[in-house]
């Protein structure tokens, strides 16, 4: 503001429910918030754990820094996620024969049918979500969400964890 200027009270108004980064945060917590009942209610895994055995599905074997690199968790959240997950037998540790000191990481039998069991439901769940849509319309929105989160990392620092 200029010195002595005064800026008008329409420039001053704010209301949060029209704020653009409070609008995402609604959607992320309801979009979120649909898929997590899925995964909690029939194998009572949290969101970390979710999303290690997501990223696990069709990358095993990884170590935790790869995990780290492929999903939106930093490196404590990931290392809580795999302690919980071995101690549920759903994923397990192995020396990686061509490093000795790297520690791989892939899922059980067990995680495996859990995946399968949870894979068409989260599915179901994403269809529900998207229902009324058409495909172009699924296709623009994707395109929109992809330029936005280009836009809102060349302004702020990366989110930690984020694989680029």
């Amino acid at each position: 503001m200029i010195s002595g200027q005064e800026k008008k009270p329409e420039e001053t108004t704010f209301v949060l429910s029209d704020f653009f980064p409070y609008k995402v945060r609604i959607f992320y917590t309801a979009v979120s918030g649909a898929v997590r009942q899925v995964y909690t209610s029939l194998h009572g895994l949290s969101v970390n754990e979710w999303r290690t055995l997501a990223v696990l599905c069709d990358n095993a074997p990884l170590s935790a820094k790869e995990i780290v690199g492929r999903s939106s968790m930093d490196k404590v959240n990931v290392s809580r996620a795999i302690s919980a997950l071995q101690k549920k037998g759903i994923l397990e540790r192995h020396i990686d024969p061509t490093d000795r000191r790297r520690i791989l990481l892939r899922l059980t039998r067990k995680g495996r049918l859990i995946l399968t069991d949870l894979l068409p439901e989260v599915k179901q769940v994403e269809e529900r979500m998207l229902d009324g849509l058409s495909a172009e319309e699924r296709d623009t929105f994707l395109r929109l969400m992809t330029r936005v989160t280009a836009n809102a990392r060349a302004i702020g620092p990366p989110i930690r964890g984020e694989h680029h």
